[in-house]
């Protein structure tokens, strides 16, 4: 620089600037970032955090500022996000210094509240370094990483408002959390082994066996013998199993009432994942991301380490990597992979505290590792796959939620209490949708208290009072009850409107688009259940303008529990009453002659047998012909075992093609055809799996011929069907194929743990039904 430039730079004005910044900004080291930032330009001023985001004074010379204001938009790092910033002109004050100040808690609480992260590299680092303090140590955390959603009280998100607030740092901590140089500058989360949260091996009793490392060791020992383990982790309970231990695996499952669904599966490393199963790269990101999820992957044909039964008779086996230091010491100690599967009994929510698991976990565990961090908000494992190149979001909890989503139209504040079903609960507030993590099924007494506690906890989290209130139509559902119990204004979104609003706002669509949601069951409100809708939606209205043909389901709900039931409905529909007499297919043997004298009753009187046009109970209904399952355990068994044996197919057999007719107004796919020539094709011994592959391309063909009918180029694949990875990949292909835009889930699930989002959009921004 000149003499003259230099002198310039030291007369030239100073200037200050406010800057209100919000997004993933709290617990992410932005206030670090943003002092680094400023020191490094010279200038004076303080960050904060405040109960809206984060708030920062700058002050100094012109070009200093600027340079200031674009290294804050390139050099911030992920997790931390800003959404928005505004800014204003100050008076200058002098600051040559810039500080972090203290928090400022006064104005409306709407501070983004990130979700919990993964153990990050250089904190995995420092916990194996034998010469480091924190060696070993099950809670090293920094500001990149650790709990977040699962620990804060309210925001903003500082020390005092976390379950951290109990463990005052030692002189060391605070020496890391004062320091500008440090990783731990500010990180909430700071302990070390002489001032934080410690482990211990509890006995069935609640007894101490061990402490600490010791502890940690003598659980190992538990699972090296065969018994299991219930361990605290980030957001509540999980019971432990040798993954390889067909006879222990075999013991949890009848300890937890689950004999066929999947179990999840942790392993050491992403190497050892790779001799368990196979990945793309988009997988293996997924897995050591700061998510860290359980991804849906392939299991490699020689895997023979897994037992048969953590993942019965299905392709596809749910895997993690540890993903608190807690769980790489444990895996560590193992080198061998676990079943790791949520903490509960049945359908019940997540246990997190230690005495609740003594009490729920009774007679499911031989012992418990527990630490004394308190969990305040319970938050089950996340679970994603990857479809067509791009992560889909299963189920929506640790690592991913609170999700939220800009939405312009949120400017009321609206409160969606979701479905039944893997229910969820989701905020319209501040131009944001804020969907809360997995709840569960609320059939039973822990799962709606459960449901009930995070309705408050959501609405008291932001700082809202709910103007309005949504929920789905279903008279019957209990979140329907509950909303009709708080006696502020109701909206009943339609089911599969819903699923498809949710759609649209996870893939940001304007309309017109054509929403196919495809899934077991929704309040149709004409005396059918829906299931395989097409509905168009503008930026007004929506419309049904198809659906599957109906066919009748004896024994009404009892037949999502028994494929057997929507067979015989299905082939009711395709043959009338010779359907009867097929007992060379499985799901008509499977009934005995009295049983099926009283079925043929009512499918003929229409006694108890309501018209359904679902898709996924037709996807019952071909797994039962096709001899996969004539009962099912759990949601979506059948239609599992109909995918995962259309992925060991060699080969494509060749079905009828859907036919397509208009009735009233509405196009009808009429799937009678394809089920004709399937068992004409099972008869001449065609490969189940053949024809379980067919049966998907039928159902992309009867998509892309619907949508080639109602000429709306935005497709939208929504619904529990489309969890389906091989329906949605063939879906979107044939869409693409045949020149229109296809779309399907990204971040918001597919299925009802989803439908939340899609009842808040509808709150904030009604659409009126209009009628063929």
């Amino acid at each position: 620089m000149s003499a003259d430039a230099s002198v310039t730079a030291r007369t030239a004005p100073r200037l200050r600037l406010r800057l209100d910044v919000t997004g993933a900004v709290q617990g992410v080291g932005f206030r670090p970032f943003v002092h680094r930032l400023a020191v490094s330009e010279g200038l004076g001023g303080f960050v904060r955090n405040t109960s809206e985001g984060a708030s920062v004074e700058i002050e100094g010379h012109e070009h200093a500022l600027e340079r200031f204001l674009a290294r804050l938009d390139t050099e911030i790092a992920p997790p931390a996000l800003i959404q928005e910033r505004q800014s204003r002109r100050l008076p200058a004050q002098g600051d040559q210094e810039f500080v972090i100040a203290a928090s400022a808690c006064i104005g409306t609480r709407s501070a983004l509240v990130l979700p919990d992260l993964a153990s990050c590299a250089e904190c995995l680092r420092e916990f194996s370094d034998p010469d480091d303090r924190r060696y070993r140590y099950p809670f090293t955390t920094c500001v990149h990483c650790g709990p977040r959603y699962s620990i804060i009280e309210t925001v903003p998100y500082d020390r005092a408002h976390t379950a951290m607030s109990q463990f005052i740092m030692c002189p060391l901590c605070q020496a890391e959390y004062d320091d500008p140089g440090s990783r731990r500058f500010h990180a909430e989360t700071n302990a070390c082994p002489d001032c934080g949260p410690q482990i211990a091996l509890w006995d069935r009793a609640g007894n101490i066996v061990a402490t600490r490392h010791q502890g940690l060791t003598a659980a190992a020992d538990m699972l090296r013998r065969g018994r299991i383990l219930a361990l605290k982790g980030l957001g509540g309970f999980q019971l432990l199993v040798d993954a390889r231990n067909e006879e222990s695996v075999r013991h949890l499952r009848e300890r937890k009432r689950r004999p066929a669904k999947p179990f999840a599966v942790m392993v050491p490393s992403l190497a050892d994942a790779l001799t368990v199963v196979e990945t793309s790269a988009e997988e293996a990101r997924l897995l050591c991301s700061a998510a860290a999820p359980i991804v849906l992957l392939r299991t490699r044909a020689n895997a023979t380490q897994i037992a048969a039964s953590v993942a019965p008779a299905n392709r596809r086996l749910g895997l993690m990597l540890p993903y608190t230091p807690l769980h790489h010491l444990l895996m560590d100690e193992l080198k061998f992979p676990i079943v790791a599967t949520s903490g509960n009994q049945g359908d019940e929510p997540i246990v997190a505290g230690e005495d609740e698991a003594l009490t729920r976990l009774a007679g499911l565990a031989d012992g418990f590792l527990v630490h004394d961090r308190p969990i305040l908000r319970p938050v089950d494992d996340s679970v994603v796959q990857v479809v067509m190149g791009r992560e889909t979001v299963l189920r929506c909890a640790r690592g991913y939620a609170p999700l939220s989503l800009t939405h312009p139209a949120a400017t009321t504040v609206a409160l969606a209490l979701g479905g039944h079903q893997k229910s969820s609960v989701a905020l319209a507030v501040r131009k944001h949708i804020i969907l809360g993590p997995h709840i569960g099924n609320l059939g039973g007494t822990e799962a709606r208290a459960a449901f009930a506690r995070a309705v408050e906890a959501t609405a008291r989290l932001y700082d809202a009072s709910p103007q309005l209130l949504a929920c789905d139509k279903h008279p019957d559902y209990h979140s329907t009850h509950f909303a009709e119990r708080l006696a502020l204004p109701l909206r009943r979104v339609r089911h599969h409107l819903a699923h498809t609003l949710a759609g649209v706002v996870d893939n940001g669509l304007e309309g017109p688009v054509l929403g196919v949601a495809w899934d077991g069951s929704g309040y149709g409100g004409d005396g059918s259940v829906w299931g395989g809708e097409f509905l168009a939606i503008d930026a007004t209205s929506y419309r049904r303008v198809g659906h599957l043909l109906p066919f009748r389901l004896p024994g009404g709900e009892v037949a999502a529990r028994e494929p057997r039931r929507a067979a015989l409905g299905a082939l009711y529909a395709t043959f009338g009453e010779s359907a009867l007499t097929m007992t060379d297919l499985c799901p008509i043997a499977a009934f005995t002659p009295t049983e099926r004298q009283v079925l043929a009753s009512m499918l003929k009187r229409h006694v108890n047998s309501p018209l359904t046009s679902s898709a996924g109970r037709l996807f019952d209904a071909i797994a039962a012909i096709l001899g996969l399952r004539q009962s099912a355990s759990f949601e979506g068994e059948a239609a599992m075992a109909l995918e995962s044996a259309a992925d060991r197919a060699a080969n494509t057999a060749v079905l009828a093609p859907p036919i397509v007719s208009d009735e009233a107004e509405k196009f009808v796919v009429d799937w009678r055809p394809m089920l004709e020539s399937l068992i004409i094709a099972s008869r001449l011994d065609t490969p189940t799996e053949d024809l379980a592959t067919a049966f998907h391309e039928v159902l992309a063909e009867a998509i892309v011929a619907v949508a080639m009918r109602v000429k709306i180029e935005q497709v939208l694949l929504t619904g529990g069907c489309f969890q389906n990875a091989r329906l949605t990949a063939r879906s979107v292909l044939q869409l693409r194929e045949a020149g229109f835009s296809p779309y399907w889930h990204h971040r918001i699930p597919p299925n009802d743990g989803g439908i939340a989002v899609g009842q808040a959009a509808f709150a904030v921004r009604p659409l009126i039904e209009e009628k063929c």
